[in-house]
Parts: structure tokens; C-alpha cells; sequence
């Protein structure tokens, strides 16, 4: 059963339960689009030194429902599960393209964040899960205003594909906090 916190006690919450332990370090922020997944691990960055964020729209591409979780395992997750350092190279889904290549150093805080990030799929050793709890409205809105030009998408492909994965997997009832809006 998930510990349900504020959201204002997300990031201390993530940091003292990481407290004591060495190696990398793996926080997976999940939650469904807009809910402020980014934000969040950005917050709970700056509470882990040395600590590397990596967006699983980073591992988007065109033709691919998602994510390329096999792109991630090959690239992130093998590599720092071996001791070694990672390094991939980021999409930008507006442009379609090949981005800047991201070096993830071995031994330190990793924080996954985007919709599925801790996909049961993808077998990271996970030590601390959160899911974003934010209502439907609240996440439309914010859709609507920092993404207009990809309303279809979000409608045809995106909004429908979190559902699908909600459903199959309930990646809310397994995480290890449930982080609410309010707070």
C-alpha cells in the first residue's frame, strides 16, 4: 500500500528515504501527462547530490507507442547496472531529430520521470517510486496552454496510451508514495 504525502513533502520524503544508502540510486516519477512530473524531479534533484534526471520522453520517437524502453535498457540501465557509466542520446519529439547525447555517471542518484517511468517492463531495480496524483481538469488545462499545437496527439495517441498502461499495470496502487496535488 502506497504512503500518501502533500506534495509539498515530496522531494524530503524521496531524500530521507534514500538516506544511508550508496551506489545508484534509482527514483522513478511516474503520473499521467501535465501532472508535473518534471517539476517534481527537478525538486527531488536538488535534494540528492550529484544526482542525473532523465526523461523517458527523452527515449520518444516517431513510430514508437510510448517510449523505446528497449533503447533505455540498453543505453541507462545496463550500462549503470554493470558499474559503468551510461550515455544516451535525447529525442526532440518537436523536431523529430537526434538531440545532445546526455553522459549519466555510475554510482549516483538516477530519477526517471515521465508517463510510465516505472513501466513493470523495464526492470530497474527501483529504490524509492512516486506517482503524481493530479486530477483530469488540472492536467488539461495545463495541456492546453503549453501544448496547442499537438491537441490531436495528446487526444488520439497520448491520453489514450496512459489510460492503457494505468489499466494494465495500476501503477498507482504499487508505487511507494502517492504524491497529492493539494499540499
Amino acid at each position: 500500500m502506497p504512503e500518501m504525502i502533500a506534495r509539498s513533502a515530496a522531494a524530503g520524503s524521496v531524500r530521507d528515504r534514500l538516506t544511508g544508502r550508496s551506489g545508484t540510486r534509482w527514483v522513478g516519477i511516474d503520473g499521467f501527462g501535465a501532472a508535473g512530473k518534471s517539476t517534481l524531479a527537478r525538486e527531488i534533484a536538488t535534494e540528492l547530490t550529484g544526482s542525473v534526471v532523465i526523461a523517458v520522453d527523452d527515449f520518444a520517437r516517431a513510430g514508437i507507442r510510448g517510449w523505446d524502453r528497449d533503447l533505455f535498457t540498453v543505453q541507462v540501465l545496463q550500462p549503470l547496472l554493470a558499474g559503468r557509466p551510461a550515455r544516451y542520446q535525447r529525442w526532440d519529439l518537436s523536431t523529430d531529430t537526434c538531440a545532445d547525447w546526455i553522459e549519466v555517471p555510475a554510482g549516483g542518484p538516477v530519477i526517471i520521470e515521465g508517463v510510465s517511468a516505472t513501466d513493470e517492463r523495464v526492470a530497474v531495480p527501483w529504490d524509492v517510486t512516486v506517482w503524481l496524483d493530479v486530477p483530469a481538469d488540472v492536467r488539461w488545462q495545463r495541456i492546453l496552454e503549453r501544448d496547442p499545437d499537438r491537441l490531436e496527439r495528446w487526444r488520439t495517441d497520448w491520453l489514450p496510451s496512459e489510460q492503457a498502461y494505468a489499466a494494465a499495470q495500476h501503477p498507482r496502487e504499487r508505487v511507494d508514495l502517492v504524491v497529492s496535488m493539494a499540499g
